[in-house]
């Protein structure tokens, strides 16, 4: 039976639950490493800008258990806004009961408010769980790659 959840946008007063959060998915990813201050200050910028969106998964009992961020950008190949969705995490005894579903639904609403004609997702190439889970939700891979440079 799937454990109830309310989605809603994050709050300033979630951001150490989130901070915790992407610590559970950056020990996922080989690529990021967990430096709280770095990911709080991320996340500030994330609520106080206005181009971004936060999502959480919050239990009955206000325990944020789930997270989706996802940022908007213009696509010249769409020629419109897109969004980007980098950190999708579940917490891990949370898992399997529909929560990311519902955290990618409700960023995937906010996305067609926002006028978006894609929204695209960051994902490890080696988390397999998080690769079938996007693939049930219907996602499909590109022939894009992700590369970065560090400034």
């Amino acid at each position: 039976m799937p454990k109830a959840v309310t989605i809603r946008p994050a709050r300033h007063s979630d951001i150490d639950s989130l901070v915790l959060l992407l610590g559970e998915l950056f020990s996922i990813e080989e690529d990021f490493v967990v430096e709280g201050e770095r990911q709080r200050r991320g996340l500030e910028m994330l609520l106080n800008q206005g181009r971004g969106r936060i999502l959480t998964a919050v239990s009955a009992d206000g325990t944020v258990v789930g997270m989706c961020t996802g940022q908007l950008t213009v696509s010249t190949a769409e020629g419109g806004p897109a969004v980007l969705i980098e950190d999708v995490i579940v917490r891990e005894d949370w898992r399997g009961h529909g929560v990311g579903a519902q955290l990618m639904d409700s960023i995937t609403a906010w996305a067609r408010d926002n006028e978006a004609t894609r929204i695209q997702l960051l994902a490890d190439r080696n988390n397999q769980p998080a690769l079938q889970f996007y693939k049930y939700l219907g996602w499909e891979p590109t022939q894009l790659i992700c590369q970065r440079k560090r400034l």
